[in-house]
Protein backbone atom coordinates (compact mmCIF):
# COMPACT_ATOMS: atom_id res chain seq x y z
CA UNK A 1 0.00 0.00 0.00
CA UNK A 2 1.45 3.40 -1.21
CA UNK A 3 1.74 7.12 1.09
CA UNK A 4 -0.87 8.12 -0.85
CA UNK A 5 -3.61 5.18 -0.44
CA UNK A 6 -2.83 4.29 3.48
CA UNK A 7 -4.43 9.01 3.66
CA UNK A 8 -2.25 12.03 4.37
CA UNK A 9 -2.53 11.71 7.98
CA UNK A 10 -1.21 8.16 8.09
CA UNK A 11 1.63 9.21 5.32
CA UNK A 12 2.98 11.96 8.12
CA UNK A 13 2.57 9.96 11.24
CA UNK A 14 4.90 6.88 9.87
CA UNK A 15 7.09 9.30 8.14
CA UNK A 16 7.68 11.06 11.15
CA UNK A 17 8.39 8.09 13.91
CA UNK A 18 7.88 9.11 17.27
CA UNK A 19 9.60 12.84 18.65
CA UNK A 20 11.39 14.09 21.30
CA UNK A 21 10.88 16.60 23.23
CA UNK A 22 12.74 19.89 22.12
CA UNK A 23 12.32 18.70 18.58
CA UNK A 24 12.22 15.77 15.73
CA UNK A 25 15.05 12.88 16.58
CA UNK A 26 17.24 11.90 14.01
CA UNK A 27 15.48 9.80 11.62
CA UNK A 28 16.18 6.29 12.01
CA UNK A 29 12.35 5.83 11.60
CA UNK A 30 12.25 7.73 8.82
CA UNK A 31 14.91 6.01 6.86
CA UNK A 32 13.12 2.30 7.75
CA UNK A 33 9.60 4.02 6.70
CA UNK A 34 11.32 4.77 3.41
CA UNK A 35 13.09 1.51 3.19
CA UNK A 36 10.17 -0.52 3.61
CA UNK A 37 8.10 1.47 1.51
CA UNK A 38 10.72 1.49 -1.57
CA UNK A 39 10.58 -2.21 -1.02
CA UNK A 40 7.44 -2.54 -1.04
CA UNK A 41 6.18 -0.70 -4.53
CA UNK A 42 5.74 -3.48 -7.45
CA UNK A 43 8.15 -1.37 -9.69
CA UNK A 44 11.23 -2.21 -6.94
CA UNK A 45 10.66 -5.80 -6.71
CA UNK A 46 10.06 -6.06 -10.52
CA UNK A 47 13.32 -4.28 -10.83
CA UNK A 48 15.11 -6.87 -8.88
CA UNK A 49 13.69 -9.77 -10.42
CA UNK A 50 15.06 -8.66 -13.75
CA UNK A 51 18.60 -7.96 -12.54
CA UNK A 52 18.61 -11.67 -10.78
CA UNK A 53 17.10 -12.82 -14.27
CA UNK A 54 20.38 -11.87 -15.99
CA UNK A 55 22.80 -14.21 -14.58
CA UNK A 56 20.44 -17.08 -15.01
CA UNK A 57 20.06 -16.29 -18.74
CA UNK A 58 24.02 -15.56 -18.74
CA UNK A 59 24.66 -18.89 -17.30
CA UNK A 60 21.92 -21.10 -19.65
CA UNK A 61 23.62 -19.46 -22.75
CA UNK A 62 27.08 -20.56 -21.42
CA UNK A 63 26.25 -23.63 -20.49
CA UNK A 64 25.07 -24.26 -24.14
CA UNK A 65 27.61 -23.03 -25.90
CA UNK A 66 29.84 -24.90 -24.09
CA UNK A 67 28.20 -28.27 -24.74
CA UNK A 68 28.14 -27.13 -28.37
CA UNK A 69 32.01 -26.70 -28.10
CA UNK A 70 33.13 -29.49 -26.39
CA UNK A 71 33.11 -28.22 -22.68
CA UNK A 72 34.58 -25.04 -23.18
CA UNK A 73 33.75 -21.63 -23.91
CA UNK A 74 35.14 -19.61 -27.44
CA UNK A 75 36.91 -17.08 -25.37
CA UNK A 76 34.49 -14.24 -26.63
CA UNK A 77 32.33 -11.86 -24.94
CA UNK A 78 32.53 -10.14 -21.93
CA UNK A 79 35.91 -10.60 -19.35
CA UNK A 80 35.61 -13.90 -17.23
CA UNK A 81 33.29 -15.88 -19.61
CA UNK A 82 35.38 -18.06 -20.76
CA UNK A 83 36.15 -19.33 -17.84
CA UNK A 84 32.71 -20.22 -16.45
CA UNK A 85 32.85 -23.39 -17.87
CA UNK A 86 35.41 -24.29 -15.44
CA UNK A 87 33.75 -22.50 -12.43
CA UNK A 88 30.67 -21.58 -11.83
CA UNK A 89 31.95 -18.85 -9.32
CA UNK A 90 33.33 -16.96 -12.42
CA UNK A 91 29.49 -16.11 -12.83
CA UNK A 92 29.33 -13.89 -10.10
CA UNK A 93 31.77 -11.62 -11.81
CA UNK A 94 30.76 -12.31 -15.22
CA UNK A 95 27.11 -11.35 -14.38
CA UNK A 96 28.37 -8.20 -12.49
CA UNK A 97 30.10 -7.03 -15.54
CA UNK A 98 27.47 -7.48 -17.65
CA UNK A 99 25.00 -5.28 -15.54
CA UNK A 100 27.15 -2.52 -13.89
CA UNK A 101 27.49 -0.95 -17.23
CA UNK A 102 23.70 -0.64 -18.07
CA UNK A 103 20.93 -2.41 -15.53
CA UNK A 104 22.03 -1.80 -12.57
CA UNK A 105 22.73 1.97 -12.99
CA UNK A 106 19.18 1.91 -15.01
CA UNK A 107 17.24 0.55 -11.89
CA UNK A 108 19.14 2.49 -9.72
CA UNK A 109 18.36 5.78 -11.77
CA UNK A 110 14.53 4.14 -11.63
CA UNK A 111 14.67 4.37 -7.94
CA UNK A 112 16.42 7.31 -7.25
CA UNK A 113 14.49 9.78 -9.75
CA UNK A 114 11.53 9.09 -8.16
CA UNK A 115 12.01 9.27 -5.00
CA UNK A 116 11.00 12.91 -4.77
CA UNK A 117 9.15 13.64 -7.52
CA UNK A 118 7.07 10.44 -6.70
CA UNK A 119 5.69 11.68 -3.93
CA UNK A 120 5.32 15.61 -5.25
CA UNK A 121 3.09 13.39 -8.38
CA UNK A 122 0.85 12.04 -5.60
CA UNK A 123 0.72 14.85 -3.70
CA UNK A 124 1.89 13.15 -0.57
CA UNK A 125 5.44 15.40 -0.44
CA UNK A 126 3.35 18.09 1.09
CA UNK A 127 2.10 15.70 4.20
CA UNK A 128 5.30 14.52 4.45
CA UNK A 129 7.07 17.55 5.41
CA UNK A 130 3.89 18.85 7.66
CA UNK A 131 5.24 16.31 10.12
CA UNK A 132 8.13 16.64 12.13
CA UNK A 133 10.78 15.29 9.68
CA UNK A 134 12.51 18.27 8.27
CA UNK A 135 13.60 18.58 4.84
CA UNK A 136 17.00 17.59 5.30
CA UNK A 137 16.25 14.53 7.36
CA UNK A 138 14.02 13.16 4.87
CA UNK A 139 16.32 14.08 2.07
CA UNK A 140 19.02 12.09 4.07
CA UNK A 141 16.38 9.18 4.65
CA UNK A 142 15.64 9.51 0.94
CA UNK A 143 18.99 8.20 -0.26
CA UNK A 144 19.37 5.93 2.78
CA UNK A 145 17.17 3.85 0.84
CA UNK A 146 18.20 4.57 -2.42
CA UNK A 147 21.57 3.08 -1.29
CA UNK A 148 20.23 0.37 0.01
CA UNK A 149 18.69 -0.78 -3.40
CA UNK A 150 22.21 -0.43 -4.74
CA UNK A 151 23.12 -3.18 -2.00
CA UNK A 152 20.21 -5.19 -2.48
CA UNK A 153 20.03 -4.74 -7.10
CA UNK A 154 24.42 -5.69 -6.46
CA UNK A 155 23.22 -8.63 -4.40
CA UNK A 156 20.18 -9.78 -6.03
CA UNK A 157 22.70 -10.60 -9.11
CA UNK A 158 25.24 -11.82 -7.18
CA UNK A 159 22.94 -14.07 -5.60
CA UNK A 160 21.34 -15.31 -8.57
CA UNK A 161 24.83 -15.50 -10.56
CA UNK A 162 26.17 -18.17 -7.66
CA UNK A 163 23.50 -20.05 -7.20
CA UNK A 164 22.94 -20.54 -11.37
CA UNK A 165 26.93 -21.28 -11.13
CA UNK A 166 26.46 -24.10 -8.78
CA UNK A 167 23.98 -26.01 -10.56
CA UNK A 168 25.12 -25.62 -14.01
CA UNK A 169 28.75 -25.40 -13.52
CA UNK A 170 31.03 -27.53 -11.10
CA UNK A 171 32.90 -25.25 -7.82
CA UNK A 172 36.40 -25.43 -6.65
CA UNK A 173 39.56 -23.29 -6.59
CA UNK A 174 39.49 -20.55 -8.43
CA UNK A 175 42.10 -19.13 -10.75
CA UNK A 176 42.85 -15.76 -11.10
CA UNK A 177 43.45 -13.32 -13.45
CA UNK A 178 47.30 -13.34 -12.87
CA UNK A 179 47.27 -17.03 -12.95
CA UNK A 180 47.42 -17.42 -9.27
CA UNK A 181 44.62 -19.85 -7.74
CA UNK A 182 42.67 -19.42 -4.26
CA UNK A 183 40.13 -22.01 -2.23
CA UNK A 184 36.51 -21.92 -2.97
CA UNK A 185 36.58 -20.09 0.55
CA UNK A 186 39.14 -17.23 -0.39
CA UNK A 187 37.13 -16.96 -3.82
CA UNK A 188 33.67 -16.45 -2.36
CA UNK A 189 35.31 -13.59 0.26
CA UNK A 190 36.59 -12.12 -3.12
CA UNK A 191 33.07 -12.07 -4.99
CA UNK A 192 31.47 -10.76 -1.50
CA UNK A 193 34.27 -7.98 -2.09
CA UNK A 194 33.33 -7.31 -5.82
CA UNK A 195 29.80 -7.09 -4.74
CA UNK A 196 30.27 -4.06 -2.25
CA UNK A 197 32.63 -2.62 -4.48
CA UNK A 198 29.71 -2.66 -7.06
CA UNK A 199 27.35 -1.08 -4.79
CA UNK A 200 29.41 1.83 -4.02
CA UNK A 201 30.20 2.48 -7.25
CA UNK A 202 25.96 3.58 -7.75
CA UNK A 203 25.97 5.74 -5.03
CA UNK A 204 26.99 8.55 -8.34
CA UNK A 205 23.79 7.33 -9.57
CA UNK A 206 21.74 7.25 -6.20
CA UNK A 207 23.08 11.00 -5.48
CA UNK A 208 22.47 12.43 -9.53
CA UNK A 209 18.70 10.57 -9.40
CA UNK A 210 18.04 12.17 -6.09
CA UNK A 211 19.29 15.68 -7.12
CA UNK A 212 17.13 15.31 -10.55
CA UNK A 213 14.56 14.03 -8.61
CA UNK A 214 14.32 17.54 -6.74
CA UNK A 215 13.73 19.69 -9.54
CA UNK A 216 10.54 18.38 -10.98
CA UNK A 217 7.18 16.91 -9.81
CA UNK A 218 7.48 14.35 -12.73
CA UNK A 219 8.74 10.79 -11.35
CA UNK A 220 8.64 9.46 -14.82
CA UNK A 221 10.60 12.51 -16.29
CA UNK A 222 12.76 12.31 -13.15
CA UNK A 223 13.45 8.48 -14.27
CA UNK A 224 13.82 9.10 -17.78
CA UNK A 225 16.67 12.23 -17.25
CA UNK A 226 18.46 10.12 -14.77
CA UNK A 227 18.55 6.99 -17.52
CA UNK A 228 19.23 9.73 -20.25
CA UNK A 229 22.11 10.79 -18.29
CA UNK A 230 23.71 7.85 -17.31
CA UNK A 231 23.60 6.98 -20.79
CA UNK A 232 25.30 10.13 -21.84
CA UNK A 233 27.81 9.87 -19.30
CA UNK A 234 28.77 6.66 -20.57
CA UNK A 235 28.77 7.21 -24.77
CA UNK A 236 31.04 10.15 -23.48
CA UNK A 237 33.16 7.36 -21.79
CA UNK A 238 33.31 5.37 -25.02
CA UNK A 239 34.43 8.44 -27.35
CA UNK A 240 37.99 8.16 -27.95
CA UNK A 241 38.16 11.88 -28.95
CA UNK A 242 36.98 12.59 -25.21
CA UNK A 243 39.25 10.88 -23.09
CA UNK A 244 40.68 13.14 -21.18
CA UNK A 245 37.29 13.93 -19.92
CA UNK A 246 36.63 9.89 -19.03
CA UNK A 247 38.29 10.22 -15.54
CA UNK A 248 35.80 12.66 -14.53
CA UNK A 249 32.71 10.54 -15.65
CA UNK A 250 31.21 8.39 -12.83
CA UNK A 251 31.42 5.62 -15.28
CA UNK A 252 34.99 5.90 -16.20
CA UNK A 253 36.24 3.11 -13.36
CA UNK A 254 33.28 1.02 -12.67
CA UNK A 255 34.67 -1.95 -13.84
CA UNK A 256 38.31 -1.80 -11.59
CA UNK A 257 36.48 -4.43 -9.47
CA UNK A 258 38.43 -6.52 -11.67
CA UNK A 259 41.44 -5.34 -10.23
CA UNK A 260 39.95 -7.77 -6.91
CA UNK A 261 40.87 -10.98 -8.85
CA UNK A 262 44.77 -10.23 -8.44
CA UNK A 263 47.01 -11.32 -6.29
CA UNK A 264 48.12 -9.12 -4.63
CA UNK A 265 45.27 -6.75 -5.23
CA UNK A 266 45.14 -3.66 -7.31
CA UNK A 267 43.89 -0.94 -5.38
CA UNK A 268 44.57 2.35 -7.42
CA UNK A 269 41.94 2.00 -9.87
CA UNK A 270 39.33 1.10 -7.35
CA UNK A 271 40.61 3.68 -5.07
CA UNK A 272 40.08 6.13 -7.96
CA UNK A 273 36.37 4.90 -8.76
CA UNK A 274 35.11 5.20 -5.02
CA UNK A 275 36.91 8.67 -4.71
CA UNK A 276 34.91 9.53 -7.44
CA UNK A 277 31.44 8.29 -6.51
CA UNK A 278 32.10 10.18 -3.01
CA UNK A 279 32.50 13.36 -5.42
CA UNK A 280 29.92 13.21 -7.25
CA UNK A 281 27.79 11.81 -3.95
CA UNK A 282 28.52 15.10 -2.41
CA UNK A 283 28.20 17.55 -5.10
CA UNK A 284 25.07 16.20 -6.68
CA UNK A 285 23.46 15.38 -2.79
CA UNK A 286 24.30 19.39 -2.14
CA UNK A 287 22.40 20.47 -4.72
CA UNK A 288 19.77 18.29 -4.10
CA UNK A 289 19.54 19.48 -0.74
CA UNK A 290 19.69 23.07 -1.55
CA UNK A 291 17.30 22.71 -4.38
CA UNK A 292 15.34 20.79 -1.68
CA UNK A 293 15.44 23.17 1.05
CA UNK A 294 14.25 26.32 -0.81
CA UNK A 295 11.57 24.29 -2.63
CA UNK A 296 8.12 25.69 -2.89
CA UNK A 297 5.93 22.14 -2.17
CA UNK A 298 2.41 23.99 -1.27
CA UNK A 299 1.77 24.55 -4.68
Amino acid sequence: MSRAEAGPTAAAAAAAGPAVAGGPRWPAGLVRSEIALTFRRWRTRVLLAVLAAVPVLVGIAVRIQSGRAGGGADGRGPAFLAQIAGNGLFLVFTALAVTLPVFLPMAVGVIAGDAVAGEAHTGTLRYLLVAPAGRTRLLVAKFAAVAVFCLAGTLAVALSALATGAVLFPLGRITLLDGSTLPLGAGLLRALAVAAVVALSLLGVAALGLFVSTLTDSGIAAMATTVGLVITAQILDGIPQLQALGPYLFPHHWLSFADLLRQPVYWDGMAQNLGLQAVYAAVCGSAAWARFTTRDITA
